[in-house]
């Protein structure tokens, strides 16, 4: 067992107050940079590669299905198998596997053998490989870092994956000017540095028996999560906010036709939330959420809602920017919180199925969600779609308090903290 956990869970000792004394933890947070950043310069490498192969864009949409599928329908057995087998294994195989995937790609690239065909088939392979890692990773973390600090380890991880969504496309599409090979190969190196940083973590996972996958294990996550309320708000708050709030997918019509700037405009447009979402993650990761952490999320979920109608109402530029970069912001508050909650109400032999099952929501509200704008901006047009969406968070909110009052009146994120 690592040195830093505590031997009474929920007690935070002063040796143990910085996250920077965690030595499992920082182990994890480079793992995940590594990888956050090898998939973010993966996707601008597949991307580029299979639209200069094909000119077609229905080939880029199957990058996306590709990996929507397995995420979707592997969810609930990755749960399971994060709950009955260790997970830093877990994550060692899935990212090995992914690392071997992309280093398959640079060769296939370098020796010019590939079909657009067989780079999806790769890119399937990752994202089973990934239908099964992000669950595992979810219910990882909370075993490396004492309870009490668990939502400030969350917005550190999170905050190394935003820096990867903002430097990662951008270091890919600079090597790619050396050829997709030389990407790939990058992404490979990092993928597998990633999982020998996994097989090298020590943590306190204790032995569980292994049942076997059943209807009643598989299911047990929404099970759980019908039965607690704060878990069930935390998570269906996550959805429908997402879901309505969906305005980023309508940036490429706002830089052009309503803010008139060019794709240097829209660059920083889609930058602007993620600067927002890092900035607000390190903060976190230095501060405590102390008390009215109930309060806290609905009040930063409205803000966001507010965030979209001001983007949405915006003619200026830079009064667009700063809303994407308070929505980004507020959005990092929001999660942490609502991470926080659900893997601090959840035993760890559950934390795995649960996690699981918040997967399929976010996935769900991510994709459901461009969709959503998509078809309100065709029926209504782009800014009346976007104040529906901003206008509908914030009913969203209003509705969410009155239905889960034990989640608005929470006071603490570790109250009752699951060990």
């Amino acid at each position: 067992m690592p040195s830093s956990m505590p031997e009474t869970p929920g007690v935070v000792s002063d040796a143990e107050h910085s996250l920077r004394r965690q030595p499992a933890f920082l182990q994890f947070w480079f793992a995940r940079g590594a990888s956050g950043f090898a998939f973010q310069m993966l996707s601008v490498a597949v991307g580029w590669q299979i639209y200069a192969m094909t000119h077609r864009a229905f080939d880029l949409g199957m990058i996306g299905l590709v990996q929507f599928i397995p995420s979707i329908s592997l969810a609930l057995l990755a749960g399971h198998v994060a709950d009955r087998y260790e997970r830093k294994r877990v994550v060692f195989v899935c990212q090995l596997i992914e690392g071997c995937a992309v280093v398959l790609l640079a060769v296939g690239s370098f020796l010019h053998w590939f079909h657009e065909a067989a780079i999806l088939a790769l890119i399937f392979v990752i994202g089973v490989a990934k239908a099964f890692e992000f669950p595992t990773l979810q219910a990882l973390l909370p075993r490396l870092v004492p309870l009490p600090l668990y939502p400030r380890a969350m917005a550190a991880s999170s905050s190394a994956m935003q820096t990867a969504m903002i430097v990662g496309p951008a270091l890919g599409g600079f090597l790619y000017v050396a050829g997709p090979g030389v990407v790939y190969s990058v992404s490979g190196l990092l993928y597998l540095t990633a999982a020998f940083l996994m097989w090298r973590l020590r943590t306190d996972r204790p032995r569980v028996a292994r049942e076997p996958p059943t209807l009643r294990t598989v299911f047990a996550g929404i099970t759980f999560i019908r039965h607690r309320p704060v878990v069930l708000g935390a998570i269906s708050l996550d959805l429908f906010a997402v879901l309505l709030g969906g305005a980023t997918a309508l940036l490429p019509i706002y830089a052009r036709d309503i803010l008139h700037t060019g794709p240097w405009g829209l660059g920083l447009l889609r930058a602007a939330p993620a600067m927002g979402a890092l900035c607000m993650g390190v903060w976190l990761a230095h501060s405590q959420l102390k008390r009215r952490v109930g309060y806290t999320m609905f009040a930063s979920v409205a803000g966001f809602g507010a965030a979209t109608i001001i983007f949405a109402l915006s003619r200026s530029f830079w009064l667009s920017m700063l809303a994407l970069v308070i929505l980004g912001a507020l959005d990092m508050i929001s999660m942490v919180i609502r991470a926080a909650l659900v893997q601090l109400e959840t035993p760890d032999e559950m934390r795995g199925r649960v996690s699981a099952v918040n997967g399929i929501f976010i996935n769900t509200s991510n994709q459901l969600g461009e969709f959503e704008s998509g078809i309100t901006a065709a029926w209504f047009g782009t800014i009346p779609a976007t104040l529906i969406g901003g206008i509908g968070t914030l009913l969203v909110v209003g509705l969410w308090m009155w239905w889960f009052p034990a989640l608005r009146q929470r006071q603490r994120l570790d109250s009752g903290v699951a060990v």
